[in-house]
């Protein structure tokens, strides 16, 4: 096996400059002359505007200009676009309404945009934006999916009766009916996947350049897609691909929320060309909670019906998702196609219905935020198997085992349509159990009993469909100097992709780690990309990057045959040489690099250059799957939940580095902790966002959270040439149903049946509260 190679725990490349401050992000960036934007934001969630003053404004020290959407009109500019408009149980698509870049008529939700001012800094162009003069004619808002519902609820848009963005079903509606009329036994819950906020470290920003001779922008912009926000930005510019460059610098975290383009993205590159300036838009962290896609947000009603043995025979959901007040990207799509096809989970359920409505609310977007559906699917389905367990009488693992597809029916076709390639869940099951300490937990119980507190235990299982999706894109060259240079499609926001591409270089040629330089997040750089989303960035980048690795080798072998005066047969790659079998000639991979580069000395027909450029189009994602166990104990006097262990045994196919893929299990097991136990976006009836800054809004902190137990269960991925299955998201998939879960195991003995997300103090003592008379009785 090479240094660093495929399989091995190196420590992350980057970390060196991230850790010594020498990391660049988008508000890190200056360049001459460049003017500072800020956004004038609707304090209010929904009104007509009849009128905006300008004048005071445009007089205010160092202000370059102030648009407004009167301006972007003129202009031509086009809307932000929507790619999601699923269609309907009636065949007619998504309901679409204009998001325009500056509001001109109507604000829709708290934060809207409605002017853009440009000034000599960020000081100025604060305090000139709070004299530009908005009248608002206030209008009844509509907040949370009850209200947008309700008959006679104030419309968000006039174009959507009832609020009603899509009705979307899939699924046997017939089967599933004549499965729960042949049911033993039935199960149901009422379940609320909270809303929460990304909170990426580094707030969203933009810098924006315009040539005024050629015509042509440069944006550097935090995203995880540079290829797709300049694609979507050129519709709205109305200029081709070719006159715009984006760049994306370190990103500090994205969690799908960053791979949209945004109203200011646009709002910078057209102001650039207006005031014939640079001009930078960095976002504060109070603008992040008022301007950035928010997550989740699910009133769902899911049954399960079985028979008498405890097998499952159907399932029904019925998922109403809030929207927001405008569609995102991807909205639509996210409760819809990318997270319903999940919800079989890993179980051999035969028949399912699903049905999701979508609604209009005056509310902040929803998209994708870490998983994209798939977190949603997975907390419904294990919380209702563990309530089909209560329902049966069976152990929460049994019913789980009971149920499960087994190894011998790979590849498993679920009844949504979906192929799991390969997987033995009770495995990872089973050794979760063991490393859990599963058996021994009455134990642990009992002694919580003696010191007045609570304990409980969760299971989750997962699965996810990810790795998938369109082709990405990677070139890599090996330099005359034999170093190796690798401009590849996706972008990191965190994840380490220098690191496992160039393990994946190193493994190939058997050269030093160091040699290795990987070049993300430039449209210049690399002609396409589909960029970082959805896990996808080994199983699709990575597959690209692999193929270019067999073009080189191959083309290099051939070069070195023609040098060597050998049969290309008899050519081997190893330690960086090139040597004929069973001999000492050898030729370096640097010599045969710098003869790639001189035709003379090529073998006839070859192009000049040690280099390739490949592309990979997934034929199917990938299924990563696994169980999450989780342990809690509660103070019954306060209602605090406190996490004191928690195991993941996860199935991720073949491994290129096991510690960043450990890093990426804790990351997503944090995140999930929080929305289990502390994250809630709160609007009040006015939707007027409450929860607007860290101080109202909870994060999970260091001390909230425990140390994660950690092993694999791997089976190889049998739909990309790596064996690999996307891990990104994993860890926020499972976590919340197994805390969830825990909980409930641990209030069980005080009569509590059923708690939301967050599960805060203050609902966790209430719900004890509730349950002392019913106990009483």
């Amino acid at each position: 096996m090479a240094k660093f190679g495929i399989g091995q725990g190196m420590k992350r490349k980057e970390d060196q400059r991230f850790l010594t401050g020498q990391g660049q992000y988008t508000d890190d960036l200056a360049v001459p002359g460049m003017a500072r934007a800020v956004l004038v934001r609707a304090p209010i969630a929904h009104a007509r505007i009849t009128g905006v003053g300008t004048a005071d404004a445009k007089a205010a020290p160092g202000v370059l200009a102030v648009l407004t959407g009167e301006d972007v009109a003129a202009d031509g500019l086009g809307d932000l676009p929507c790619a999601a408009l699923v269609p309907g149980r009636d065949g007619k698509p998504a309901i679409g309404p204009a998001y325009p870049l500056l509001v001109r008529d109507r604000v829709r939700h708290v934060g809207d945009a409605v002017a853009l001012v440009v000034a000599e800094t960020p000081e100025q162009a604060r305090d000139a934006a709070e004299l530009v003069e908005v009248d608002y004619d206030a209008l009844p808002a509509v907040n949370g999916i009850d209200a947008a519902s309700a008959p006679g609820a104030p419309l968000v848009w006039d174009a959507a009766p009832g609020n009603l963005c899509v009705d979307w079903e899939t699924g046997d509606a017939a089967a599933v009916e004549a499965a729960f009329e042949a049911a033993a036994r039935v199960a149901e819950l009422t379940l609320v996947n909270n809303r929460i906020v990304v909170n990426s470290i580094e707030p969203r920003g933009v810098l924006a350049e315009f040539d005024a001779g050629t015509g042509g922008y440069t944006l550097h912009v935090s995203t995880q897609g540079p290829h797709g926000v300049r694609d979507v930005l050129c519709g709205i510019l109305k200029v081709e691909p070719s006159s715009m460059r984006v760049v994306s610098p370190d990103v500090g975290g994205g969690f799908g929320m960053k791979i949209f383009p945004y109203r200011e993205h646009a709002l910078a590159a057209w102001a650039a060309r207006r005031v014939g300036r640079p001009v930078k838009w960095i976002g504060e962290r109070t603008e992040s909670f008022v301007s950035d896609t928010q997550g989740r947000d699910h009133r769902s009603t899911a049954r399960m019906a079985l028979d008498a043995d405890g097998r499952f025979l159907a399932l029904s959901v019925d998922t109403r998702a809030d929207l927001g007040a405008y569609l995102s990207l991807y909205g639509p799509a996210i409760p819809t196609v990318a997270g319903s096809g999940m919800l079989a989970g890993l179980y051999t359920t035969p028949a399912i219905h699903v049905r999701v409505r979508g609604y209009f609310t005056n509310t902040l977007p929803v998209d994708a935020y870490r998983g994209a559906g798939r977190p949603e699917a997975a907390y419904l389905v294990e919380r209702l198997v563990d309530e089909c367990a209560r329902v049966t009488g069976l152990d929460r693992a049994e019913i789980r085992r009971r149920n499960f597809a087994p190894p011998s029916a790979m590849p498993f076709t679920t009844a949504l349509g979906e192929t799991y390639d390969s997987g033995d869940f009770a495995a990872h099951l089973d050794k979760a159990l063991a490393e859990a300490g599963w058996s021994t937990v009455e134990a642990r119980k009992a002694g919580s009993r003696k010191a007045g507190l609570l304990r409980g235990i969760g299971i989750s299982t997962y699965v996810e469909a990810c790795g998938g999706g369109g082709p990405e894109w990677a070139d890599m060259r090996v330099n005359p100097d034999g170093t190796v240079t690798v401009p590849i499609g996706t972008r990191s926001t965190g994840q380490g992709h220098e690191t496992a591409y160039s393990q994946l270089v190193t493994q190939a040629l058997g050269i030093d780690n160091e040699l290795v330089t990987v070049i993300q997040g430039d449209t210049a750089a690399i002609e396409n990309g589909a960029g970082t989303d959805g896990s996808r960035s080994l199983p699709a980048g990575g597959s690209a990057l692999q193929a270019a690795i067999d073009v080189v080798i191959e083309k290099g072998r051939r070069i070195a045959a023609h040098a060597l005066e050998a049969a290309e047969a008899d050519i081997e790659l190893a330690d960086g040489r090139f040597t004929v079998a069973g001999t000492d000639r050898a030729i370096s991979l640097a010599d045969v690099a710098r003869r790639a580069d001189d035709p003379s000395q090529l073998p006839e027909g070859m192009e000049p250059g040690l280099s390739a450029s490949e592309s990979y189009s997934p034929r199917a994602s990938t299924y990563p799957n696994g169980t999450h166990v989780c342990e809690v104990e509660i103070d019954p006097d306060t209602g605090i939940v406190r996490v004191d262990r928690y195991t993941v045994v996860d199935d991720f196919g073949e491994v290129v580095n096991p510690m960043l893929l450990q890093g990426q299990v804790h990351g997503g097991v944090a995140q999930g902790i929080g929305q289990a136990l502390y994250e809630r976006v709160v609007y009040d009836d006015d939707a007027q966002l409450v929860s607007g800054s860290l101080m109202d809004y909870c994060l999970p902190r260091a001390d909230d959270l425990p140390m994660v137990g950690f092993a694999m269960s791997p089976t190889r991925c049998t739909t990309n040439p790596l064996g690999v299955k996307g891990c990104g998201e994993a860890g926020a998939i499972g976590a919340p149903p197994a805390v969830i879960n825990a909980v409930l195991d641990a209030l069980a003995p005080v009569g509590v049946t059923g708690i939301d997300m967050p599960a805060t103090p203050e609902r966790v003592w209430a719900a004890i509260q509730a349950a002392k008379p019913a106990a009483a009785a």
